[in-house]
Formats: C-alpha cells, sequence, structure tokens
C-alpha cells in the first residue's frame, strides 16, 4: 500500500531481458535503506526488490506488468518516482494507492500557468475507468488532484515542487503514463455494473 507521494526520484541503470521478465536496474538515494523482498513503487508500479548492490538494487517486471503499464518502454537513463511502502500508523497524506496500474495514457497537453502547471492525459474509455473533478488519480505514482474530468481525458494542476521533485519535468505531448483510478471509485463503478 502506497500513499502517491514521491520520496525522490531514481535513475534506471541496467535492463536486462530474461524470457518473458525484465530485470531493472536503479540507482537510487534509497538503495541503502531497502532490503531483499520490499516493495516499492516506480513510476506507481509496485515492484520487488530482488537484488542490491552498492548504490543499486534489481527489481522484476513480468509478462502481466510489462501488458498493463509503461515499462517495456522505459530506457537506461530514465527517471524513475520513487515510493516505499507506507508504515503502518504512518500519515496518508495522499490518497489509497495500491500500486496496480490500471491502465496506460498519454499526455496530450502542458500548459504553464505563471508558476504551476497543468497536464491533460486521454485514456481508452473502453476500459470504463473513471475520474471526477476534485477527485485523486495517481500519474506515475504521484497522488494528484483531479481539476477537469472528461469521458476519457483529465487534467490535473502541478506545483513548481511536484513539477520539480517528480518526473513530470520530463514530459512532453505523447509521453506514455502510467495511471492507476481511485481504488473507492473502482468499486463503486463495479458495484453499478453489476446493479445494473
Amino acid at each position: 500500500m502506497f500513499t502517491g507521494i514521491i520520496e525522490t526520484l531514481g535513475t534506471i541503470t541496467a535492463l536486462v531481458k530474461e524470457q518473458e521478465n525484465l530485470h531493472i536496474t536503479v540507482a537510487s538515494e534509497l538503495t541503502s535503506e531497502l532490503k531483499i523482498d520490499q516493495s516499492v513503487a516506480h513510476n506507481g508500479v509496485c515492484l520487488t526488490v530482488v537484488a542490491i548492490e552498492d548504490h543499486q538494487y534489481t527489481v522484476t517486471a513480468i509478462k502481466e506488468t510489462l501488458l498493463k503499464t509503461n515499462v517495456g518502454q522505459w530506457n537506461v537513463g530514465d527517471k524513475l518516482n520513487l515510493e516505499r511502502a507506507m508504515k503502518l500508523g504512518d500519515r496518508l497524506d495522499g490518497h489509497i494507492v495500491q500500486g496496480h496500474v490500471d491502465q496506460i495514457g498519454t499526455c496530450v497537453a502542458i500548459r504553464e500557468a505563471e508558476g504551476s502547471w497543468y497536464f491533460t492525459f486521454e485514456y481508452d474509455a473502453q476500459t470504463n475507468n473513471v475520474t471526477i473533478e476534485k477527485g485523486s488519480i495517481t500519474v506515475n505514482g504521484t497522488s494528484l488532484t483531479v481539476v477537469d474530468s472528461q469521458k476519457n481525458a483529465f487534467s490535473v494542476a502541478i506545483i513548481p515542487y511536484t513539477y520539480e521533485h517528480t518526473n513530470f519535468h520530463t514530459f512532453a505531448i505523447g509521453t506514455p503514463v502510467n495511471l492507476e483510478f481511485d481504488v473507492i471509485g473502482k468499486y463503486v463503478a463495479r458495484l453499478y455494473e453489476i446493479g445494473k
């Protein structure tokens, strides 16, 4: 379980394909605090630490993860938003985030607004995922509030701190992102579908 409050950025230093798995090695200031079997969210994707060496650690993405996220599009040198799993009793500063990406979205607009930024993302509406204005959304693992909700798109407003301390500053039109929709909203939508 995560909160969507990014702790730091990591840098991919190696990608190794093994059958249908992808081993991802990341350099991060968090490495010295990690241990084998620990869960870490990478751009919102919950992955398990399988190896640690010096200031780098390795996680493995299996076929299912590669199919449902943008992990397969990552490259050496890419910056990743990192968050360790929350501790029981910690403050929940963002919202409840599972680290289970629902689908990939695409950045379709970026607008600077005198010190803040508005980002707009589109996603495939066939999945029945929804956003609501002032509801929660996770973009690349970052807990955000929806400021404009449409049928298959939404916008978020980014403050300077978030822009600088997450990989939002690397986004361009066409950047693919991992989306995790609000878990409570997903349950409500599912119950509505069952009740029809």
